[in-house]
């Protein structure tokens, strides 16, 4: 496998975790959010600095990395979930503006706009891709776990769920302090890859792009947000040379998913193999015309 198209598959795997915290949020627990880059620099920050400056072993500053990010967004989700709605998305945003700006002014612990570079690059594609694995399993267990049912309830009808007897406070904390786990992870995995980090890589477009990956492969699909990372990276990379075009092709792609599946690819819908069954028998009982067949 060439070093390029290596890399490519290794960004895509770090897109893809991140994509996950995303739709735990707001998929499946139906709060929206543009804030989630913040989470991604903390995790980021945290791995570069116990490993350059405490000579960290890579895979536990990592780790350590996403449960900072984990206690963060736990501690922001306490007072800030309270909101609702528009609220909390406006709220998100300052809040994950709040955070680039103190790690771009925090020179003595973060060596502020300069960054930290000569990171070591310990994010290869076997790396990035088993963390990948091992987080999308355990995103399928939690979803489909007590816990994912009732964030999917607070998601659905708050209201009833409470009456039901769920507490959806504290639904919504957890799914958020889950959300910035994968986060935080993925974040110290792409200071890993890119061997360099600067706050501007977090700033509101990173946010607005794993949000865009989650909407653009299903609300409320795991697998979907899955897919709808694989195809914006590769399509982000495939038009680089066009740098100027890139982005407005980009656009165009959403867009136009958008207007014909509002839903998202899959929606809801998680790819199995008896969903691929029933898309394909869908179109193979359709004649040339455009009408379906009988079915006996």
């Amino acid at each position: 496998m060439g070093g390029y198209f290596s890399g490519i598959i290794t960004l895509l795997a770090i897109n893809c975790i991140a994509a996950m915290g995303v739709s735990l949020f707001t998929g499946f627990t139906g709060i929206f959010t543009l804030g989630h880059a913040g989470y991604m620099a903390i995790g980021a920050y945290t791995a570069a600095i116990l490993i350059m400056k405490y000579h960290v072993w890579w895979f536990l500053a990592v780790i350590c990395g996403g449960f900072l990010s984990m206690l963060a967004a736990y501690l922001i989700g306490l007072p800030t979930l309270k909101l609702i709605g528009d609220y909390y998305a406006i709220a998100s945003l300052g809040l994950g503006e709040a955070i680039r700006l103190v790690i771009e002014n925090w020179n003595s612990m973060t060596r502020g706009a300069r960054g930290y570079s000569g990171i070591p690059h310990f994010s290869t594609l076997p790396v990035a891709a088993g963390f990948m694995i091992v987080m999308a399993v355990a995103a399928l267990f939690i979803v489909n776990s007590n816990y994912g049912r009732a964030f999917k309830a607070c998601r659905d009808d708050e209201v009833a769920a409470s009456l039901l007897g769920f507490h959806t406070s504290r639904c919504r904390v957890l799914s958020l302090a889950i959300s910035g786990f994968y986060c935080g992870v993925a974040g110290a995995l792409f200071g890993g890859f890119m061997r360099f980090i600067q706050p501007v890589m977090f700033d509101m477009t990173k946010s607005t792009e794993m949000v865009s990956s989650v909407i653009f492969g299903g609300l409320g699909s795991m697998s979907g947000c899955l897919v709808g990372a694989a195809i914006l990276t590769f399509i982000t990379e495939y038009f680089r040379d066009i740098s100027e075009y890139r982005m407005l092709i980009y656009g165009g792609v959403l867009v136009a998913v958008m207007v014909a599946r509002p839903e998202g690819l899959l929606g809801r819908n998680e790819l199995t193999l008896r969903y691929v069954r029933s898309v394909l028998s869908r179109f193979a009982r359709r004649k040339p015309g455009g009408s379906e067949t009988e079915t006996p």
